[in-house]
């Protein structure tokens, strides 16, 4: 009997100690997922929590809530676990690393441009990365695929598929053009060395696309790749310069020339074989053309007087080689931000944005840019334009007119966004269409 009842102390202390344990971790679950709503109800009331692009969209069937996928992920908030499955947070700031699609050990996330009420428009391409005009393909970013990783694969497959489709005799002066030398191109590029084809590669800025844009420290990739000519590259936290110092090593290595400042400005069907006139009066004739341009196209500027001066650009490339300059950024998104954060280290710098607050920015942005507001190292103005640029002064006013003020200026930066390039893919006759939540990578 005092056996028994001393079994049934024993399993009944065993009991209360496992009852306790699953009661303190679903507690502990339930403050984080707690936790995890909370930031989702912020980021919706900021107006960051719906896509803007490409993005994450977990599957809670096979979701098992390892948190690999936030564990992988170089920015901060896009996922969290709600109720113990995976969801998106700030979904706005995802910038398309992919590294959440290749963590998850279940295959539960899918990548995706558009919702299905905020539409992309994306060019119309086959399983081959063959647009709807025959001998053109699209590879890269204007496809929808932002991920250097991916960018690079739809490269070299685009080329593959150009390659099987045999070389054919003809009178143009080369077998295929790349149009952008981003990720995409310079795939293109090294894999059709590889197959022998007589190419040509043409940018309109300068070698690596947007990815040269890029602050210095900004992470670019997170997964290995397998770059043609050359086999698998294993790269993490890999950033800009050190990614370019590697286009440039191969490009040498295998004798590609990029011809940079080469905008293309029309690409016309004559006799069987494509004619591509340049912005410098240049022309060209391929049999095949491979589009691996990005999805912003050519800076939209802000339409006002003096925008040509030489002082003024569109993008940042050696912050730590500019010092004591008044300089003024326009805009208000990620770019402009950080664009103002590091030439403000050696500058005096002004940052003129038309709305009243800054909205759509990644959070350790925001910290930044508040931090710097408050120690007065950036002066913001909030609710303004510019308004005229001259050789020596900027006129900046309200979003009305009011207030007009001149200012000594040596710089200005704009980062407006970007124009889609839809009239240019119009002209040469490429179907576009808005995509709603289509994947543009999932598991098999």
């Amino acid at each position: 009997m005092e056996t028994l009842v001393e079994n049934i102390v024993v399993y009944s202390v065993a009991i209360i100690l496992c009852l306790t344990v699953v009661i303190l971790y679903l507690r502990r679950q339930s403050r984080r997922s707690k936790r995890v709503e909370d930031k989702i109800a912020k980021a919706k009331l900021e107006g960051v929590f719906e896509p803007v692009s490409l993005h994450p969209v977990v599957d809670p069937n096979k979701c098992i809530q390892t948190g690999a996928c936030i564990t992988a992920c170089p920015e901060k908030d896009i996922l969290g676990i709600v109720n113990g499955k995976a969801t998106t947070i700030n979904a706005s700031h995802c910038v398309g690393h992919g590294a959440c699609f290749f963590a998850c050990p279940t295959k539960a996330i899918t990548l995706v441009i558009g919702t299905e009420t905020r539409g992309v428009d994306l060019p119309d391409v086959n399983q081959y990365f063959e647009s709807n005009v025959e001998r053109i393909y699209i590879a890269g970013e204007l496809g929808g695929m932002g991920l250097i990783k991916n960018a690079v694969e739809q490269g070299k497959q685009a080329v593959d598929n150009i390659a099987k489709s045999g070389k054919k005799q003809h009178d143009a002066m080369y077998d295929l053009i790349i149009i952008g030398a981003g990720p995409a191109g310079i795939a293109a590029s090294l894999n059709a060395k590889k197959h022998h084809l007589k190419t040509l590669t043409l940018e309109q800025d300068t070698l690596g696309g947007a990815v040269f844009s890029f602050p210095r420290s900004k992470i670019v990739m997170t997964s290995p790749m397998d770059i043609p000519l050359h086999g698998k590259l294993k790269l993490f936290e890999t950033n800009k310069p050190e990614l370019l110092d590697l286009w440039k090593e191969l490009l040498q290595k295998y004798d590609i020339q990029v011809k940079e400042n080469s905008k293309v400005e029309s690409v016309n069907l004559e006799n069987g074989t494509y004619k591509i006139e340049t912005s410098s009066g240049e022309t060209y004739t391929t049999k095949y053309v491979l589009l691996a341009i990005g999805r912003r196209g050519t800076p939209r500027k802000l339409g006002i007087p003096g925008e040509n001066l030489e002082k003024v650009a569109y993008r940042l490339l050696e912050a730590e080689n500019i010092e004591g300059k008044e300089i003024v950024v326009v805009g208000g998104g990620d770019s402009a931000i950080e664009a103002a954060l590091l030439l403000a280290v050696q500058n005096h710098v002004i940052l003129s944005y038309r709305n009243d607050s800054f909205s759509r920015i990644k959070p350790k942005n925001q910290e930044k840019i508040t931090t710097a507001i408050d120690s007065k190292s950036i002066d913001v103005r909030f609710s303004t334009n510019l308004l005229e640029i001259t050789k020596d002064e900027v006129t900046i006013a309200g979003i009305k007119g009011e207030g007009k003020e001149v200012i000594k200026n040596n710089l200005v930066y704009i980062f407006a966004g970007g124009e889609l390039p839809t009239q240019f893919l119009s002209k040469i006759g490429i179907s576009v269409t808005k995509k709603f939540g289509e994947a543009v990578l999932k598991h098999d």
